[in-house]
């Protein structure tokens, strides 16, 4: 299942959602909540362990957010592979 996350603060319970083998794209100000010295690092941390969690390079760039402050093993993608994605993935989430 390929998730797209858009909300923003994201909630615990949407990261409990997405399950082992999942694809989880984050986008917009979601974007924001991927910091290594956010909230949430220890959460996605532990995600990145059985999931590919991604972000949109064009939203980074957007947000003046650098590589380095990301969470460890995030994927930055552009919008081509989001669209390789969408096609791979035959059931997709959004949550906004």
């Amino acid at each position: 299942m390929l998730h797209l996350v858009f909300q923003s603060p994201i909630e615990a319970a949407v990261l409990e959602r997405i399950e082992t083998g999942d694809v989880a794209v984050f986008l917009e100000n979601a974007v924001l909540r991927l910091l290594k010295n956010g909230l949430l690092s220890a959460s996605l941390t532990q995600l990145l362990s059985t999931n590919r969690l991604c972000v949109l390079s064009e939203d980074m760039a957007v947000r003046g957010i650098a590589v380095d402050e990301l969470v460890e093993g995030i994927d930055i993608i552009g919008y081509d592979e989001l669209v390789a994605l969408t096609v791979n993935n035959h059931v997709i989430q959004t949550w906004s």
